[in-house]
């Protein structure tokens, strides 16, 4: 952005610095719908933006229902955020709900391999109608930490927030919080365990108060689980080591 700055009657040109865009990409978990919870249903990237002071911080919730690490990447949705991606923004990611999803149905067509290898198959994808080679999920992970690092950009990365799931008083938690916090480990991103510390809340709760959360399905929240979801997002922005995002928290 330039500014026009006048001494002594002579006017000359500065560049002002843009403020550091925050990214947040995932699932419907994220942002559900048009994100204006028409249908009772909120992601937290919806309404974490008002734990930021956005005058020093832009804060873009670009996550779509439905995605998975991999079909956020086909759609070309992560090649357009790479596009303006710069030193000093943030994404924070989190993926997982639909990975589990079968590789090549009639109906998403978005699953991944599971765990964090380099093996990959060759499947015909029908939505897209041409032969795709599928990847794990640690695999479509590590393609947005170390594409954002390479912009000079900081990659934190999600867990999935937690499922209304009960076993024995306990809420279940999922198989991808290991492969997301190696993933961050292994490549030199931020990691935060949204879905143990959300769990945890709810283990604190009464088991109706956390049902109420979830007025449709076992999976998404209403705005009220949408908040509570994002304040324990922001609960692991603070207690990230020198991480800068947290300068940004109100």
């Amino acid at each position: 952005m330039l500014a026009m700055i006048a001494t002594a009657g002579v006017s000359f040109t500065l560049l002002k610095k843009e403020k550091p865009v925050l990214y947040i990409i995932g699932d419907s978990t994220v942002r559900n719908g048009d994100g204006t919870g028409r249908n009772n249903q909120w992601g937290w990237g919806t309404v974490i933006d008002s734990h930021f002071d956005t005058t020093k911080i832009s804060v873009r919730n670009l996550a779509i229902g439905g995605r998975s690490s991999r079909t956020f990447i086909t759609d070309g949705r992560w090649d357009k955020i790479l596009e303006t991606l710069h030193e000093g923004d943030f994404v924070i990611m989190q993926f997982g709900h639909n990975d589990a999803s079968p590789l090549d149905d009639t109906a998403r067509a978005r699953g991944t391999i599971k765990g964090v290898g380099m093996d990959s198959v060759e499947v015909y994808n029908p939505i897209r109608k041409m032969k795709e080679m599928v990847h794990s999920y640690g695999w479509y992970m590590r393609k947005y930490v170390n594409e954002a690092k390479a912009k000079g950009a900081v990659p934190i990365v999600c867990s999935p927030v937690p499922r209304d799931n009960w076993k024995d008083g306990k809420i279940r938690r999922t198989e991808y919080t290991g492969w997301a916090k190696q993933i961050a480990e292994e490549n030199g991103a931020y990691f935060i365990d949204l879905n143990d510390r959300i769990a945890v809340a709810y283990e604190q709760m009464d088991t109706a108060k956390v049902n109420g959360f979830f007025p449709a399905d076992h999976t998404h929240t209403n705005k009220e689980g949408a908040e509570l979801n994002a304040q324990k997002v922001v609960e692991g922005i603070k207690d990230l080591k020198k991480c800068k995002l947290k300068n940004y928290l109100r």
